[in-house]
């Protein structure tokens, strides 16, 4: 590949080009770069700059000059040789630019001022300019190209080698300047002609002299402080030609000849003829100068005295910068100053107070009184006892500048701490004798920025105030103190509790400045050092203020500091929830039409806390106070959203533990520095909508498990189906005889006051004629209580029906359910109630084949899971051991949700439920699957009969007993009523009683069948006869409310009787004579137990139980006779039981 082409020279340039390409080059980027990529810049524009520098009729020289020092990298720039020698042709040219530059100058130099062509401003530039190209490209003295430093100082010592040569003593000055900088930049640079320099600093009389005196000062301070050995007073080295010293060409540490020690005699000649001089210096010079000599006197042991006699006067002076020059010496030598501080801070004081000095430097003299007396007390705390009588004194006055005020206030901060060490050390509390009281410095002071109270928060006056509230309340506890100590000491002090008690005052006066204060509180507690002093200042704005904020709309300016107080876990959150709760009432209180958009903005602002509040407690701390004011807003906030979400904070609450529970609240940011969300930030988080994430697991059934609370008695296998009665009918025919009555009813007058019911002969076409039926009083009692409580039953094909709620609960495993979810178990394995998986936001599907309706889903807001069986979960507080269940041990609730299963069955008959169940995993892992089916028995099915609303309670038990007595001749083969209809609850259906009747021997003996009927029967017991059965299960004490008969009565034994006057005939059907079995009950008979269980829709099972010693025989009447399919199953297993 052949080598890229030179770039051509850059051709002569205009001025007007020539400002253009300043212009190009000062902006840079794409503009510069037309330029460097067209043209060779480096040599041509360097050799047209210099060329232009010297031309007489060029109008821009000051303009190339300033762009040669800008871009001075760029044109001199390039891998330079140090000291000795070059290398290679790209030094070479760099070093010739160098020349010629120097060369340059000293043709500006040699021309004389003409004021057109060159100026003396011109040569002052370029000599500036010059210099400080060459002190910028070297670094160091090692970098140092010799030929081009001797030449540039050689030219800049012709320059000042003309003491009192008026005309261009200007030059000269600047000349001095250069050669000092040169000197700064490469120490002892000019030690050998340090002769010369003095001999120029005695000759000059001009104004020049200073510049002179300095240069000499420099030179002289840098051979005390390179501890160089060289003579100051000879002139044996010319002073041009100039050399580079050898010490500075071989280095200060390779030479130990040019370091053999000062020469103290010289050099203390050379320090007293510049002490002579500070009076033709200027304030700024005086400076300078004074930081130089210092070093150098103690170098050379001189006594301090010296000095502050020579410059003490200068703090008198009305220059600021002179009366910094004393404290600075006085700072270097405090030894000599004993006994003169004093002195020092009533010049200081008298400056602060004297109006006619400019405001900065009366805030120069506070500054420095400040620091002056913080050095006193830590040089010798026994003299501040003068200091605090007279920084007393600064209580800012009313026409004060506001600067000055705050300065002021400081002043008194730090005489308060002050006046606390004198008071610790001479043991005195409170006032003590001096009568010099911190509170009454603190008050004081604080009138002259009372305005804040009344200005806008944001005031430059409000700041100060608060300004002085944080020195006050900081005292001495500094950030360079380490002690804790302190910090406690300050804690328990007057102006501590002072200070408190006036924020306190603040916020109920001016609710405006709480942002204010949050401020002042957020700064103690972003303090390591005063974090304690921010907990302590929380603590009592929960004592004493949130018991006495007014509560109203305003009170929603005091929210950002009761985040603060539910941020801080030390403070109890039990005031701050007894106001909130008092706020949300008040709020729906004053809801109304034009208050809706506010009631809905501060009653999330009130979630929001409560958010905080669970985010930093601890949900045992929270949980009475935070539920009842979650409770009161799910029921009565007017707000829609605000329920919403105040019934998700409650359900997390009641079902989530506090770790996971924050980690949901977190919304994915560290816990640690949250910042503040938005209170509804919560509620806005997408849920997941991808279809990838849902896994369908088949085995899920065998790590997560519904299980009955209750087990069956009878562990039903089947079910009885009936088919249908005929091919255009899908219902059983025991259904059919609820039916709607539709008739139609003429209502027709006679004599104008009364009125009969004629049902039309049209509608009983295609109906059997019934015969007419003549009751007796009995009857008709019977079927006035059977339509009273068939009007109480409500028709499911017309509204609700009644309802079986079966109660189970839902467990899973942890370890497989991790190994499914994709979740990585915990290092530490799952031995903590904080490493268990979780599922959240459960849905729990039902449905069956039974005629068990529509079966609602159930939802689990969140569930823990199950740890190993060999693995213990110890939580914070609690041990929580799972143990199983048929060890008899209790298992966690923490670990099992309840879960209900509500059926509105159609058919009092067993079935199975099947459940299917859709989960989310901590990973966002969705997770569905068919659990275990839940068997549903007979006894599910049991209820007790409902009772009409005008009957009272205490005639419930009398009501139940007249209600078995009616059903139980409703349901015998004798009755009159079977083709009795009665109208259910709606008015729309009538239903009808098709009884029967059947028996069953219990082998059992009587105290075994008490207690199960204790167990399973109690609710349905509707009466006790017999005296002996009597005494026994009033002694249980679990079976009350019911009738109690010590004797039957004749209507009670007269069903009996058949019985028991010889063989038993077990009998099912009317019309079967045939004996099926012969059993001898002629034990002694203990009484009987009359049952009542309604079987829903509207079914009726009653048991007559007659106890004996060892047998019992059942008694069972029924209006829905496929029951009785199941019921001699669940008798047997209730002797079992």
């Amino acid at each position: 590949m052949a080598d890229k082409p030179p770039l051509p020279p850059l051709k002569p340039l205009s001025a007007q080009e020539w400002e253009s390409l300043i212009e190009d080059f000062q902006f840079g980027g794409a503009r510069r770069e037309k330029w460097t990529a067209a043209y060779a810049i480096v040599p041509s524009l360097l050799d047209q700059a210099l060329s232009c520098l010297l031309r007489r009729d060029f109008a821009l020289k000051l303009s190339i000059i300033l762009f040669l020092e800008e871009f001075a990298d760029s044109l001199f720039g390039g891998d330079g040789v140090g000291i000795g020698g070059g290398g290679g042709d790209e030094s070479s040219s760099r070093e010739g630019s160098l020349f010629r530059l120097i060369d340059t100058l000293r043709s500006f130099l040699q021309t004389p001022v003409d004021g057109v062509a060159v100026g003396i401003s011109l040569k002052e530039q370029m000599m500036v300019c010059v210099t400080s190209i060459l002190i910028s490209l070297e670094a160091g003295a090692d970098r140092v190209p010799v030929r081009l430093l001797e030449g540039l100082v050689e030219l800049l010592l012709t320059v000042v080698n003309r003491p009192n040569h008026g005309p261009d003593r200007q030059i000269r000055v600047v000349g001095c300047e250069c050669l000092r900088e040169l000197e700064q930049a490469y120490p002892c640079l000019l030690s050998e002609i340090a002769g010369h320099l003095w001999s120029l600093c005695q000759n000059e009389r001009t104004h020049a002299c200073q510049s002179y005196i300095l240069l000499f000062t420099s030179v002289v301070h840098n051979i005390v402080s390179q501890k160089l050995s060289v003579s100051i007073l000879g002139n044996s080295v010319p002073l041009v030609p100039f050399s580079v010293p050898q010490v500075l060409l071989s280095g200060f540490g390779s030479g130990k000849e040019g370091n053999a020690g000062l020469n103290y005699k010289e050099l203390r000649r050379a320090l007293a003829f510049l002490l002579e001089w500070p009076q033709v210096l200027t304030p700024c010079a005086m400076m300078e100068f004074l930081g130089m000599i210092m070093p150098v006197a103690v170098a050379l042991d001189l006594q301090a005295s010296m000095l502050k006699v020579q410059f003490f006067g200068m703090i008198y002076s009305f220059d600021p910068v002179l009366c910094h020059v004393v404290l600075m010496m006085y700072s270097h030598f405090l030894d000599a100053f004993d006994g003169q501080e004093g002195e020092i801070a009533r010049r200081l004081l008298l400056v602060s107070r004297e109006t006619q000095h400019p405001l900065v430097f009366r805030l120069l003299a506070l500054h420095w009184l400040l620091g002056f007396s913080e050095l006193q007390l830590r040089k010798d705390a026994r003299k501040i006892n003068s200091f605090v009588d007279i920084n007393l004194n600064f209580y800012p006055s009313v026409f004060d500048p506001l600067a000055l005020k705050a300065m002021k206030l400081d002043m008194l901060a730090f005489c308060s701490v002050s006046l606390d060490i004198m008071n610790s050390e001479s043991g005195l509390v409170g006032d003590g004798s001096t009568g010099k009281s911190m509170v009454k410095l603190f008050q004081d002071g604080l009138v002259s920025v009372s305005a804040f109270k009344w200005l806008p928060a944001e005031s430059t006056e409000t700041a100060v105030a608060f300004r002085t509230f944080h020195r006050f309340l900081i005292g001495g506890s500094s950030h360079a103190d380490v002690d804790p100590s302190t910090t406690r000491t300050l804690m328990e002090s007057t102006i501590f509790h002072t200070v408190q008690g006036m924020l306190v005052d603040v916020m109920l006066e001016c609710l405006r400045l709480v942002p204010v204060i949050v401020a002042l509180t957020d700064r103690l507690l972003s303090c390591q050092k005063h974090l304690w002093l921010g907990e302590r200042l929380l603590q009592t704005f929960d004592e004493h203020l949130l018991s006495k904020v007014k509560i109203d709309y305003k009170l929603v300016t005091c929210f950002p500091l009761f985040d603060r107080i539910a941020e801080n876990d030390t403070i109890p959150p039990r005031r701050l929830l007894v106001l909130l709760t008092k706020f949300m009432v008040f709020l729906v209180e004053k809801h109304g039409p034009e208050t809706g958009l506010k009631s809905w903005s501060q009653g999330s602002k009130v979630l929001g806390i409560c958010r905080t509040l669970l985010m930093h407690h601890k949900s045992s701390r929270l949980f009475l106070g935070l539920s009842r004011l979650l409770t009161f807003a799910c029921l009565y906030f007017p707000d829609l959203e605000v329920r919403d979400n105040a019934r998700i904070y409650l359900r997390m609450l009641i079902c989530v533990p506090g770790k996971k529970l924050r980690n949901m609240l977190d919304l994915g940011e560290q816990l640690l520095g949250i910042s503040p969300s938005p209170p509804s930030s919560f509620f806005n988080v997408h849920s997941p909508r991808s279809s990838h994430n849902v896994k369908t697991p088949r085995n899920i059934s065998s790590y997560v498990h519904v299980e009955r609370l209750i087990p069956l008695l009878v562990k039903q296998s089947w079910s009885l189906s009936l088919l249908p009665s005929s091919m255009g009918s899908n219902k059983p025919s025991y259904i059919e005889d609820i039916r709607d009555t539709e008739l139609i009813v003429e209502e027709v007058e006679i004599d104008g006051s009364s009125s009969i019911q004629i049902i039309p002969e049209t509608e009983r076409i295609g109906q059997p004629p019934e015969p007419l039926r003549v009751m007796d009083s009995k009857i008709s009692e019977i079927l006035g209580r059977l339509r009273r409580h068939f009007s109480s039953i409500p028709d499911f094909r017309h509204m609700a029906g009644l309802k079986v709620r079966i109660s189970c609960s839902l467990r899973f495993e942890s370890e497989p359910f991790n190994r499914i979810c994709g979740v990585d178990s915990p290092a530490g394995g799952l031995d903590a109630i904080d490493t268990l998986p979780a599922m959240y936001a459960t849905v729990l599907k039902f449905s069956s084949s039974a005629a068990y309706g529509s079966i609602p889903s159930y939802h689990i807001p969140f569930l823990l899971g199950e740890p190993p069986t060999n693995a213990n979960v110890s939580g914070q507080e609690v041990s929580l051991d799972i143990v199983p269940l048929e060890n008899g041990s209790r298992e966690d609730k923490r670990l099992r949700a309840p879960v209900t299963i509500e059926l509105e069955p159609q058919e009092p008959t067993p079935g199975l439920v099947d459940v299917s169940i859709e989960t989310n995993a901590g990973n966002g892992q969705i997770v569905r699957g068919q659990l275990h089916s839940i068997a549903v028995g007979i006894e599910d099915m049991f209820l007790k009969a409902i009772v009409p609303p005008d009957v009272e309670e205490d005639a419930i038990p009398g009501y139940y007993s007249d209600l078995f007595n009616a059903l139980w001749e409703a349901c015998g083969a004798s009755c009159n009523t079977g083709r009795e209809t009665f109208p259910l609850k709606g008015g729309k259906g009538v239903a009808a009683i098709s009884g029967t009747r059947s028996v069953k021997l219990l082998e059992i003996p009587a105290p075994s069948l008490v207690q199960s009927v204790e167990r399973y029967l109690a609710p349905f017991v509707v009466s006790v006869i017999g005296e002996q059965l009597v005494t026994l299960v009033k002694d249980g004490g679990i079976i009350r409310d019911v009738i109690w008969e010590d004797v039957a009565s004749p209507d009670d034994i007269d069903p009996v009787a058949d019985f028991e006057r010889g063989p038993l005939h077990l009998t099912y059907f009317d019309d079967a004579g045939e004996r099926e079995g012969i059993v001898n009950i002629s034990k002694r008979n203990l009484g009987s137990f009359l049952v009542l269980i309604f079987l829903p829709p509207r079914f009726h099972l009653l048991f007559q139980m007659e106890v004996s010693d060892f047998l019992t025989l059942v008694r069972i009447r029924t209006d829905h006779w496929p029951c009785l399919a199941y019921i001699d199953d669940y008798l047997e297993a209730l002797i079992l039981a």
